[in-house]
C-alpha cells in the first residue's frame, strides 16, 4: 500500500509539473492526490507496521500493535493535526494577502514605483534582491515574496522580463530567511524547538545566505534579460489616492508587527496577522468613507467599487487557487510523512552516505546528508524534512548540524519552483511554467546554494 501512495504522489506530482501541457491547473492534481493518498491511508490502515507521531517528531514503537479502531483514532488526529498546521499557514498567508491587496487598493505601492526613477534592468535586479533578502528576515520570506512581487507588478510591464525578477526574487527571499528565526518555516520549526538561538543563527548563517542571494544576483546581472534598459509602467496620470503612502507603510508595518507579537505573547503567527490585518482593516474603512475617497480612486475598478468595503474588495481579489494548491500539497506531503516514509528516506541517507568533511557531532552526520535533506526540500518539501531530522537528531542547542539543516532546508527549496512557500507564491501570482523555471533559475539557486554551503563550512571551522 505504501508502494501505491508513493506512485500517487508522483504521478500527481508529475501532473503538476506539466501544468501546460496537459492543460489542467496544478490545484486539481494536488487536491487530488492528496485527497487519494489518505483515502488509501485510511482503507489500508491495518497493513501499515508503522506511524510517524507528528507532535513528538519520531516514530511510533508500538504502532502495529494497536487495533483497528485505535489506529483510525490515530489517523484521525494525525490529520486534524496536520490541517491544523496547514491551515495556520493558510491563514497567515490570506490575511498577508488581503493587506497587500488593501495597499493596492489605495494606489500605495505607487510610493515605491516614485522612488524607481531609473530604467537600469541591473540596478532594479540588484535593489529587488537587497529588497527580498532584508524584508524576508523581517517579515518571513512568504510575505516579503507577496509583497514584492505585487510591487513588481506595478512596474514592470513586460510579462516575459518580470518572470526573471520573480525568479530572483525567490532565491533572495528564501536566502534571507534562512538566517532569521522568524524569516523561514523551517528556521521557526528549529528555534521554538530550541535547537538554535538568534545570535548564533545569524554568527553562522548571515554570510553563507547572503553568499546565497549575491552570487546568483550577480551572474544574473551578466545575463542578457537584466542588460540594457527597461520599459517601465507608463503612468496614467489618474488621480491617486491621498491615502496611499500612509496605508503603504501603515500594511508594512502591521506585517513587520507579526514577529512582535509572536515574541510577546507566543502565539502562532497567523493570531498576530489577523490582528494586523483587524487594524489596516479599521484604516481602510475609514478612509474609503472620506468624502475624498471617491475623488481620489486610483482607477475605474476603484470607482465601481467605492460603495462597497474595500476589505471585501481586497478579498475578493484573492488568489484562492493558489490557497488550494498548497492546502493539497502541504497534505499531500503530510500523508507520506505520517507513514514514516519521509523519516526512512531520511535515515536511509545517514546510513549510506559517505562522509564528506567534517563530521558534525559524535553519530558521524555528513555533511553530505544535510546538502541533500537541502536538495530534497526542493523535490518534496522542507517542512517535513525537517520534521524528520528533529525526530532523527538529539543534539544540544546550537549544535553545527541545527544550523547547517536551517540553511539547507532554507535555501535548497529555491532549486524548483514548488520547493518553497515564496516559490509556490510567485507561481501562482505569475503564472510561471516549472520547467521554464528549471531551465532558466534552477541553475542559478543551485549555484548560490553551494557557494553558501562553501561558506558555512569555512565559518564553522572558524567558530
Amino acid at each position: 500500500m505504501e508502494t501505491v501512495i508513493i506512485l500517487v504522489f508522483v504521478f500527481g506530482y508529475l501532473a503538476i509539473t506539466l501544468e501546460h501541457n496537459i492543460k489542467i491547473d496544478k490545484l486539481i492534481p494536488a487536491l487530488v492526490m492528496m485527497a487519494i493518498s489518505w483515502a488509501l491511508i485510511s482503507l489500508g490502515i491495518d497493513d501499515f507496521s508503522q506511524w510517524f507521531d507528528s507532535a513528538k517528531h519520531s516514530l511510533m514503537d508500538n504502532f502495529g500493535l494497536l487495533d483497528h479502531e485505535e489506529k483510525m483514532h490515530l489517523m484521525e488526529e494525525t490529520l486534524l493535526h496536520h490541517l491544523g498546521k496547514t491551515a495556520e499557514i493558510l491563514v497567515f498567508l490570506l490575511g498577508a494577502m488581503t493587506i497587500v491587496e488593501i495597499i493596492d487598493y489605495f494606489d500605495g505601492f505607487s510610493t515605491i514605483k516614485s522612488v524607481v526613477n531609473f530604467n537600469s534592468r541591473k540596478k532594479l535586479l540588484w535593489m529587488f534582491s537587497s529588497l527580498a533578502f532584508i524584508l524576508s528576515a523581517i517579515i518571513d520570506n512568504l510575505t516579503a515574496t507577496i509583497v514584492l512581487i505585487s510591487i513588481l507588478q506595478k512596474i514592470v510591464k513586460d510579462r516575459d522580463v518580470r518572470i526573471w525578477y520573480a525568479g530572483l526574487i525567490i532565491i533572495a527571499a528564501n536566502a534571507g530567511g534562512a538566517w532569521s528565526p522568524i524569516g523561514d518555516v523551517t528556521t521557526t520549526m528549529l528555534w521554538i524547538g530550541d535547537k538554535v538561538s538568534t545570535g548564533k543563527l545569524f554568527i553562522y548563517l548571515f554570510i553563507p545566505s547572503l553568499l546565497c542571494m549575491v552570487v546568483p544576483t550577480f551572474i544574473a546581472s551578466l545575463l542578457k534579460p537584466f542588460k540594457g534598459e527597461l520599459e517601465l509602467q507608463a503612468d496614467d496620470n489618474k488621480p491617486k489616492s491621498k491615502f496611499g503612502s500612509t496605508m503603504l507603510f501603515l500594511g508594512l508595518g502591521a506585517i513587520v508587527f507579526v514577529p512582535i507579537f509572536k515574541v510577546i505573547t507566543h502565539l502562532p503567527p497567523y493570531v498576530g496577522m489577523m490582528l494586523s490585518l483587524g487594524v489596516v482593516a479599521v484604516f481602510a474603512e475609514i478612509y474609503s468613507n472620506s468624502k475624498f475617497a471617491i475623488s481620489a480612486a486610483v482607477s475605474e475598478e476603484h470607482h465601481e467599487h467605492a460603495s462597497h468595503s474595500p476589505v471585501h474588495h481586497s478579498l475578493s481579489k484573492i488568489e484562492l487557487p493558489s490557497i488550494l494548491f498548497f492546502l493539497g500539497i502541504l497534505m499531500a506531503v503530510a500523508a507520506l510523512e505520517s507513514l514514516g516514509i519521509l523519516f526512512g528516506f531520511a535515515n536511509t541517507l545517514q546510513d549510506t552516505m559517505p562522509m564528506l568533511g567534517t563530521e558534525l557531532h559524535g553519530e558521524g552526520v555528513s555533511d553530505l546528508v544535510v546538502l541533500l535533506l537541502g536538495v530534497g526540500s526542493a523535490v518534496i518539501d522542507n517542512v517535513p524534512l525537517v520534521a524528520a531530522s528533529l525526530g532523527m537528531f538529539s543534539e544540544p542547542l546550537d549544535n553545527e548540524l541545527w544550523h547547517f539543516i536551517a540553511y539547507s532546508a532554507g535555501t535548497g527549496g529555491s532549486m524548483l519552483i514548488i520547493g518553497s512557500a515564496a516559490g509556490v507564491v510567485a507561481m501562482g501570482m505569475e503564472k510561471i511554467d516549472f520547467f521554464w523555471y528549471l531551465r532558466k533559475i534552477a541553475w542559478l539557486a543551485l549555484v548560490g546554494f553551494i557557494a553558501g554551503a562553501a561558506a558555512f563550512m569555512i565559518t564553522r571551522a572558524i567558530f
